[in-house]
Order: C-alpha cells, then sequence, then structure tokens
C-alpha cells in the first residue's frame, strides 16, 4: 500500500519522499507508481505533463534518515507490532520533534506503537483502504494522548487528497475491519461447507447487495495472511466465535496461497 499512498500524496501536489528497505523493492514500487500512472494517460484520465508533474513530486530513498526534515511520516511496512515498533524507534531518532507520525495499519494499537518514541502526543492512525488511489475512505485513528493539533493536521492532510476521513478511536479492529472481518469469515465458512461455489458467493454479494467486489475475490486482493493477522488480533481481543478465523484460511495460508500477490488464493491469478 506504501505505493499507493505515495501516489496520492504526489498527485495532490505533496513533496513526497518514499522509503523502501532496498533498491529491488524502491524499483517495484515506484515502477507500480509509474505503470498506475501511464494507464492514466492511456484511459485519458491525465496527460502525459500531469503524469511527469506527479513524478517530479516523488523521490525514492532506502535510508530513514532522509526523512529528517518531513511534516509527517505514513508508515506502511508488514502487519508486525516489533517491525513497526522498531522503525519508529529510529524515525524518532532522525526526525525533527515537529514531526506527525502515522501508521497505516489496519489492527494494530495505535498506542503500542507510539511506546517506541518520544512523541505520543504526535502519534496516530491513518488508515488508508486498498486500492489507495481509488479508494475515497481514510480511517483516523484518534489514541488519548493524541494532540488535539496533530489530530487537526492529520484529517486536514487526509481531506487534501481528497479522501473522506471518519475518526476511530484506539481499539482492535476500527470501524472497518472490526465489521468487515465476520463477514469475511462467514464467506469463507460458506465455501468451506460446500454451500456454494466461489463464483457463486461472489456474484451473490455483488450483486444481491451491492458491494463492488465479493468477499472472496476481496480476500484475494487484500491478502490471505495479511487478513488471518487482523482476524486473529480481534479474536484475542474479543474471543468471539465470529472472529475466530475459519480452518480453511490457515490452511491456504500455511501453503502459500496468499491471493493475488502470490498469484493464487480462492483464485488463480497471471503473475505479473
Amino acid at each position: 500500500m506504501g505505493s499507493g499512498i505515495a501516489q496520492v500524496c504526489a498527485q495532490k501536489g505533496h513533496p513526497t519522499i518514499v522509503r523502501e528497505v532496498n533498491e529491488d523493492a524502491l524499483r517495484k514500487g515506484m515502477d507500480r507508481i509509474r505503470s498506475f500512472l501511464a494507464e492514466g494517460v492511456k484511459r485519458g484520465k491525465m496527460t502525459q505533463g500531469q503524469m511527469d508533474q506527479v513524478l517530479s513530486n516523488l523521490r525514492g530513498t532506502t535510508l530513514l534518515a532522509d526523512l529528517r526534515d518531513c511534516d509527517l511520516v505514513i508508515e506502511a511496512v508488514v502487519e508486525n507490532l516489533q517491525e513497526k515498533r522498531k522503525v519508529f524507534g529510529e524515525l524518532d531518532q532522525v526526525c525533527k520533534a515537529s514531526t506527525i507520525f502515522a501508521s497505516n495499519t489496519s489492527s494494530i494499537s495505535i498506542s503500542a506503537q507510539a511506546e517506541a518514541t518520544r512523541r505520543p502526543d504526535r502519534f496516530l492512525g491513518l488508515h488508508f483502504m486498498n486500492p489507495v488511489p481509488l479508494m475515497k475512505l481514510v480511517e483516523i485513528v484518534r489514541p488519548d494522548r493524541v494532540s488535539a493539533e496533530a489530530y487537526a493536521v492529520a484529517k486536514a492532510f487526509a481531506e487534501s487528497l481528497g479522501k473522506t476521513t471518519v475518526t476511530a478511536k484506539d481499539t482492535p479492529g476500527f470501524i472497518v475491519n472490526l465489521i468487515l472481518v465476520p463477514y469475511l469469515c462467514e464467506a469463507v465458512r460458506a465455501f468451506e461447507r460446500g454451500l456454494a461455489t466461489r463464483e457463486d458467493i461472489d456474484t451473490g454479494l455483488e450483486l444481491g447487495c451491492g458491494v463492488p467486489m465479493g468477499p472472496l475475490k476481496l480476500l484475494d486482493f487484500v491478502g490471505l495472511d495479511t487478513t488471518l493477522y487482523i482476524m486473529d488480533v480481534l479474536h484475542t481481543q474479543w474471543p468471539e466465535p465470529k472472529y475466530e478465523a475459519p480452518a480453511l484460511l490457515r490452511t491456504m495460508v500455511s501453503e502459500g496461497r496468499l491471493g493475488k500477490k502470490a498469484g493464487r488464493g480462492f483464485y488463480e491469478y497471471a503473475k505479473a
């Protein structure tokens, strides 16, 4: 999701620095942005000049120290508390005291991440929806210790990207995943029990409930491993059957069937 967040920031005129863990990951991320923009030019959504302007607002690096002068840093690393704390601990040492830190986590406690820094008053959640360039929503996760000023700045920034914001307390799942996860669990259980084909489950929800993407397709798009992690976080907090991950999902993850990014999940995909 990092490339999507960087893209929308650059598209709205914000000078944006993208930091990746190595040159290969950085190249792939920048290539994703270029491909998305080039498709927009092809479809007449933007001009070549506009695409060039967006790219001029982007700069890539592999060094956290290059973020030292940023006013806002949005983290989008793997959904693992220790990894996030490590990154934010290092950022806290190099960024200026006024910098606001935001996590794009879909389930991990914001306050627990903020403990790795000396700025809990300037630390909150900005949870973008995937794919970031197309989805209109950003969840702002507002811990008790974040200042009113930092919250206002983050909200104004998200809205400057053309996003609609909703605000949630710092509890597992926030708003969207708290409600979405039981729905996804039930879809997997229906397929697991042989109640319907994967296609009929997805078509039933798309046409019967008006959702743009059926639940099994959505799982493939988000990533089965990412969704399983979120389910486990929610089930730990609230040990209710509706949050318990289906056995089939665990099996698929253990087999490497992680969804679109792996070339196979509930459906098969051509690898890029």
